[in-house]
């Protein structure tokens, strides 16, 4: 669902209760309220017993009291327990839509606590689903929020889960990072059931891997602290992953062993929920019955697990369990018959309210895009002029005292550009669509250009930098190093913004090292104003800022953290703040970077420099452009390559131009007085199909590429572009040797 979809439903829901709450008493809420607890309370009962329906019940009791209460909070924590209900029964589609309803309505009550539960059951659905990198997300964002609140066994599950998707999803190597975090956090806590859970899925991680001796070590290892501890279902999982490693040894009786093992254990486990899990008659009626689980199982002989049980017993537990089975089912579709007839008519009425705020959310996304789409033209036309400036006066022999000043200029213009591009796509950055593109690059020697660039707005904050670079780690990566770059210029950025007259560090420390996967931490600390306790929950989400004061005082738009969180996550990282008001910030990320071998500098090719005038003579190029500044560029440019060029001003003076002239190149802008750009490609295509035609632009070229395509562009830039990418794209046109 959109975001702006979203939002309007998300108003739509509280606007329609709201009303409610006021028709009520002081006396009347607190009975709500009262109901409320006492609905989750027996709802949650049911759930430990498995009394599915009966908790559902329990939970549509509790939704009905807390929209009565308008209170957000309740609302989101009963939808999240009835996705969870859901996903136990198995509507999974259900229970999909439910758990996301829920995380809409938390994440507008600022529930980070439900939240993240309810983040961790939307995995458990979409791993059962078999949607393991959704599963990933979900299971991440849960983690992140666990360790925000120092919650170290719902951490530490969270990212037990975080592993089992990895491992899902063939990547063994991350799965072992996350189960390894696992151990270690349980040996320190001594959760000993996520031990021994952590330490059996290790063993299938390693044996993917191929490492099955190891593999085997940790399985066993945790399958003793699970016999030890009587913890049976991580003993039953255990058992089904140690048949499965024996078998790849080539260990086949143990693999039957531990397989026989499995199946007695699983069998014995169902036959004592269904015999404890049935309800017992009190005053006439059937009530679910209070069981203790624990001590149920605890009646369990391990050491007979492998042998035969009495088959007259068996027979008398099945013969129970299905009397029972049939006594619910018939309740059941009594009370479902009921309940579908209420729910038809509420279904009705809000399906059609749905459709009305879809078809507003829907004008609401196609208005927003048109903005984005105006915005990126308007930056991007003076960015174009900036940039392009810079690159002559560089080319034109600057006094020396003035080249450091333009490389500035020109690596802020460059920085700008994907600036922009990070503001009017932070719906991808949310959405996970931002690719990484990776490449060799000396990670120091990158750090240290981006301290120098941003040096001269520290000195006029009187602050010094200084960059501390791990001798232990190696300086090159294979890695995004362009994202990389934007993360430490907003965090620098931001801390030069907040400081005056003091000092900021930049630091980049070794965590550890797995054959050539290097764990690396980047700091950037400050001693300026700091940010208080309370503003720094909500730090990285978008438009924050430490407060309205501050914001008139340092100004910036409040997307620059929520910047760097998404492109921290991206980069399968993570971020977290250090600070305290009045004595200073430090942002610590940590990424991993692949090891690469020595960078290659890559030298500069000037495709036309080596070319006689005379080769060159009878080549025109047209440039069609509305801008001066523009054209004045564009024009330069093509002039130091030694090529003659024409320039007009709009579509209709372009298609004439190329009627009755013959050009070898067209360099097209797209928005113009007249027609566009796209309208006299397609004209020009009628009467000529082989011109090379650019589409030199400043709109999104994703927003514009199959437009492009049936237009008949020959090839597509956008500006400000690269120099050298230009020049080798028209040299290629040209087809010059």
């Amino acid at each position: 669902m959109p975001k702006l979809c979203k939002i309007f439903y998300i108003l739509f829901l509280l606007v329609g209760v709201s009303g409610n709450a006021q028709k009520f008493s002081p006396k009347e809420l607190e009975v709500f309220r009262a109901k409320v607890k006492e609905n989750l309370t027996n709802a949650q009962k049911n759930i430990d017993n498995s009394y599915y329906f009966e908790a559902k019940g329990n939970l549509d009791n509790a939704l009905n009291n807390a929209i009565k209460l308008n209170n957000n909070k309740k609302i989101g924590l009963v939808y999240s327990k009835l996705g969870k209900v859901e996903y136990l029964l198995g509507m999974h589609n259900q229970a999909t839509s439910t758990l996301i309803k829920a995380i809409e309505i938390q994440d507008l009550a600022k529930d980070k606590i439900n939240i993240a539960e309810t983040y961790k059951t939307l995995g458990d659905v979409y791993m059962i689903i078999n949607k393991h990198e959704k599963a990933l997300n979900y299971y991440k964002s849960a983690n992140t929020i666990f360790n925000q609140k120092g919650l170290n066994e719902y951490e530490t599950e969270a990212i037990l889960k975080k592993g089992l998707a990895q491992l899902a999803l063939e990547d063994a190597e991350n799965a072992e990072i996350s189960f390894n975090k696992v151990i270690s956090l349980s040996l320190r806590f001594k959760f000993n059931k996520l031990l021994s859970s952590s330490l059996i899925h290790l063993g299938e991680a390693q044996a993917k891997k191929g490492n099955l001796g190891l593999a085997l070590k940790n399985a066993n290892k945790g399958l003793a602290i699970a016999k030890e501890n009587k913890m049976f279902d991580v003993l039953n999982a255990g058992y089904l992953t140690l048949s499965n490693l024996q078998e790849a040894d080539g260990s086949y009786q143990l693999a039957n062993k531990y397989l026989r093992l499995h199946l007695k254990l699983s069998d014995s486990l169902n036959n004592l929920k269904n015999t404890f899990a049935a309800p017992e008659r009190k005053n006439g009626f059937l009530v679910a019955k209070e069981i203790d689980y624990k001590k149920a199982t605890s009646k369990l002989n391990l050491e007979k697990e492998a042998g035969s049980s009495s088959f007259t017993q068996l027979i008398t537990l099945l013969s129970i369990a299905l009397i029972i089975i049939l006594s619910l089912l018939t309740l059941s579709l009594y009370k479902n018959n009921i309940i579908r007839l209420k729910s038809n008519n509420v279904l009705q009425k809000k399906n059609s309210e749905l459709i009305t705020n879809k078809e507003r959310a829907e004008l609401a996304s196609i208005t927003k895009a048109n903005f984005l789409s105006t915005v990126t033209h308007e930056l991007r036309t003076p960015l174009y002029a900036v940039t392009g400036l810079t690159s002559m006066l560089l080319d034109e022999d600057p006094k020396p005292e003035q080249v450091q000043h333009l490389k500035s200029l020109k690596f802020s213009g460059d920085y700008l550009l994907t600036f922009i591009n990070d503001i009017l796509q932070i719906n991808k950055i949310e959405a996970n669509k931002v690719e990484v593109e990776k490449e060799v690059f000396n990670l120091k020697k990158k750090i240290a250009n981006v301290v120098s660039a941003l040096n001269n707005s520290a000195v006029e904050n009187n602050i010094k930098m200084h960059f501390d670079f791990d001798q232990r780690l190696p300086h090159n990566y294979n890695a995004d190093q362009i994202k990389i770059s934007q993360i430490l210029i907003n965090l620098i950025g931001n801390s030069i913004k907040f400081t005056k007259d003091g000092d900021i560090w930049v630091r980049v420390v070794k965590i550890n090292e797995n054959n050539g996967l290097f764990n690396i931490r980047f700091e950037v600390e400050d001693n300026g104003i700091g940010i208080s306790e309370e503003k720094q929950e909500n730090i990285f989400e978008s438009f924050s800022q430490g407060s309205i004061q501050i914001n008139r005082k340092y100004g910036g738009t409040g997307l620059g953290l929520s910047i760097v969180k998404g492109l921290v996550d991206i980069l399968k990282g993570k971020i977290y703040l250090k600070s305290q008001l009045g004595k200073g910030s430090t942002f610590f990320f940590e990424l991993p970077l692949k090891f690469a071998e020595e960078v290659l500098e890559k030298k500069q090719i000037r495709y036309f420099k080596n070319l006689s005038e005379t080769a060159l003579n009878n080549i025109k190029i047209l440039i069609v452009e509305d801008n001066k500044i523009n054209q004045m560029i564009t024009k330069k440019i093509l002039t130091k390559m030694k090529l003659n060029c024409e320039v007009v001003e709009n579509g209709e003076d372009a298609v004439k131009k190329v009627r009755d002239n013959k050009y070898d190149v067209v360099l097209m802008d797209i928005h113009m007085p007249g027609i566009s750009g796209i309208d006299a490609t397609k004209i020009i295509r009628t009467f000529n199909k082989e011109l090379a035609i650019f589409a030199l632009t400043a709109v999104t070229i994703e927003d514009k590429m199959v437009e492009f395509e049936e237009a008949g562009f020959t090839e597509i830039i956008s500006k400000p572009f690269k120099h050298e990418d230009f020049e080798k794209k028209l040299f290629e046109a040209l087809n010059l040797k």
